[in-house]
């Protein structure tokens, strides 16, 4: 008799620490999707100031491409406006030179000029392309911390 009194205090306490035992759980599993929370949220904000970094680099190259080009306008004297072919404005600047002297030294500063804008472009180009790998790996670390957030919570859940 005292056997079937026991059996449901016994139920009892296995329920009870199956209870304890899964709110345990579910603790655990809120505690790393907050984690994972945080840490896409590091990353999101990383991720814009990245951005915001490269699009104030891109307005400052911007207006630097322009100021270069309109001092390119300037040095060639050609005006788009007029329609003057631009072999033939070339043509007329070199005949303003008075010796051999001076239109090299003038070619000399062209190419010394070309070089470096050469030289700013591709540092350019090669930011952009490191900028762009590292935010596509930011990006694709931060999708996968959430995946494997939402995958831990589906797991939680249908335990």
């Amino acid at each position: 008799m005292s056997e079937n009194l026991d059996q449901p205090a016994y139920l009892t306490q296995k329920w009870l620490a199956e209870i304890q035992s899964l709110t345990q759980q579910m603790t655990q599993f809120q505690r790393e999707r907050d984690e994972a929370w945080e840490s896409s949220q590091k990353w999101r904000q990383l991720y814009n100031t990245e951005a915001e970094q490269r699009r104030a680099d891109t307005k400052i190259h911007q207006e630097a491409i322009a100021s270069v080009k309109a001092e390119v306008q300037k040095f060639s004297g050609i005006n788009a406006e007029t329609g003057i072919d631009k072999t033939t404005v070339i043509q007329q600047q070199i005949a303003q030179f008075n010796s051999i002297e001076e239109l090299q030294t003038q070619l000399l500063e062209v190419i010394q000029e070309r070089d470096c804008l050469l030289q700013a472009l591709k540092l350019e180009q090669e930011n952009h392309n490191q900028t762009r790998k590292s935010l596509t790996t930011a990006l694709g670390d931060a999708i996968d911390s959430l995946a494997r957030s939402r995958a831990k919570s589906k797991d939680a859940a249908g335990a």
